[in-house]
């Protein structure tokens, strides 16, 4: 695509084609020059070129409003071109401040609650834009373990990693977790890595304002100018940031002739979640990782993070389990087995609990439309082939649909509802409820 880009003229290119082709250009002259500066970036932010793709960006992400209520379909209503305008205009005459972000909790499947901060629309479009601008420098920069919040990589991506590794005989791991990392990261430390490749002081200008954006929760403000940690998980810039200043822990696992390379140990990565793979892993690298994390401000939490012989015990990765099993036809023969984990199917089984019984009146159609998306996301993300084995936890699945599906229309047979016996099938035959079982097989027939 980056070669037909070259020989089409500018003037026949889309906005997003200009914008593609922009970021190549920066990426290898980043690539190409590891301690060149970039100075002239604010123009392109202000670009009302890139401000209309941010927003399309954002919009395709959805999202809910933020601290001021301001939702899509408002903006659509009042016209999309006088709100680009007006952002262009405030980014032109540094006028531009960022809003307070609301902050809501999630679940977490520890029965703990994850904090959120939702920007509002206005700044999550200027940071969309910032992103589209600076992320190509720092993806030359990043090294090749990182794997999370990155173009073209994947979660999928670093299974297959780690599985090469486990197969490679590096069976020794350091399963690691970050204490509320995003909301510890020091913005001084972050601030000097920017620096270390970008001079324009208006782009480094903005992302301190995110940073140092005030936090709105139940009606009352927080924060603000005394922040001087962390970046508001759910931000569109965030977990750019945040891939920025883990690298430096990337850099120095990965630096040829350094301690970590001596013992054999290679870091996979994605976000804040990491092991550490080595035939041995010893004390002595454990304990410099500690220091190395004290020193950039970050703790582990030492709850979630172990060190375990893979042989012996079963690590979980990114919904994945990965276990040393024996063969079912050949029991004195060994293999590296990969399946969802217990924790993933347990999740997509609540998600479907939960919607069905939340929905307790809708029809055939809606239960479908709404269950597809669930399922097919599942499947997507834990099939990987020649990795992982899903078959049995589809099985599971099915099984699940059977007897919730059951349940479900059987609580509607007091308003004339005849097919809760057979729900299952029916939908899957009538509606086209995808089947676990047989979703590849439906995908291969399709193509």
């Amino acid at each position: 695509m980056g070669e037909n880009l070259e020989m089409k003229p500018k003037h026949l290119m889309t906005d997003e084609e200009r914008i593609r082709d922009f970021q190549r250009k920066i990426y290898l002259k980043a690539k190409q020059e590891k301690e060149y500066k970039f100075y002239i970036l604010y123009d392109k932010v202000c670009s009302i070129r890139f401000i209309r793709e941010a927003y399309r960006r954002v919009r395709k992400n959805k999202g809910s409003a933020g601290a001021d209520g301001l939702t899509f379909e408002k903006i659509e209503e009042n016209g999309i071109e006088d709100f680009l305008n007006k952002i262009q205009k405030e980014l032109k005459e540094k006028t531009y401040k960022p809003q307070a972000v609301k902050r809501v909790y999630i679940p977490k499947a520890n029965g703990k609650k994850r904090p959120l901060g939702i920007p509002v629309i206005r700044d999550r479009v200027v940071q969309m834009a910032c992103k589209m601008v600076i992320e190509p420098i720092f993806e030359a920069d990043f090294e090749k373990s990182s794997y999370g919040f990155r173009p073209k990589r994947s979660a999928q991506d670093a299974v297959k990693e780690i599985k090469k590794n486990l197969k490679n005989g590096k069976i020794e791991i350091f399963d690691a977790d970050l204490s509320s990392y995003f909301d510890t990261i020091p913005h001084d430390k972050l601030m000097i890595l920017l620096s270390k490749r970008i001079s324009d002081n208006d782009v480094l200008h903005l992302i301190k304002m995110w940073l140092k954006s005030p936090i709105i929760e139940n009606g009352k403000i927080s924060g603000g100018k005394k922040n001087k940690f962390g970046t508001p998980q759910g931000g569109v810039i965030s977990p750019l940031l945040s891939n920025i200043y883990l690298n430096l822990l990337d850099k120095i696992v990965n630096k040829t002739g350094g301690e970590f390379f001596h013992a054999g140990v290679k870091i996979i990565r994605y976000a804040d979640d990491f092991v550490l793979m080595g035939n041995k892993i010893i004390k002595q690298v454990t304990d410099k990782l500690r220091n190395i994390l004290t020193r950039m401000e970050l703790k582990i939490n030492e709850e979630k993070s172990r060190l375990i012989n893979a042989e012996k015990t079963s690590f979980d990765f990114l919904g994945f389990t990965f276990r040393y099993i024996k063969a079912k036809y050949d029991r004195n023969r060994k293999f590296w087995d990969t399946i969802p984990s217990k924790k993933s199917c347990k999740k997509i089984r609540e998600n479907i609990k939960t919607f069905l019984k939340r929905n307790n009146h809708w029809s055939a159609n809606v239960v479908v439309d709404e269950l597809n998306p669930k399922i097919r996301g599942w499947i997507n993300y834990f099939t990987i082939p020649h990795v992982s084995y899903v078959k049995k936890a589809k099985h599971d699945l099915q099984w699940y649909l059977c007897v919730k599906l059951y349940r479900y229309y059987k609580g509607k047979s007091q308003k004339k509802c005849k097919i809760y016996k057979r729900a299952f099938e029916y939908l899957v035959k009538r509606y086209r409820l995808i089947n676990p079982v047989k979703y590849e097989t439906a995908l291969c027939e399709s193509c």
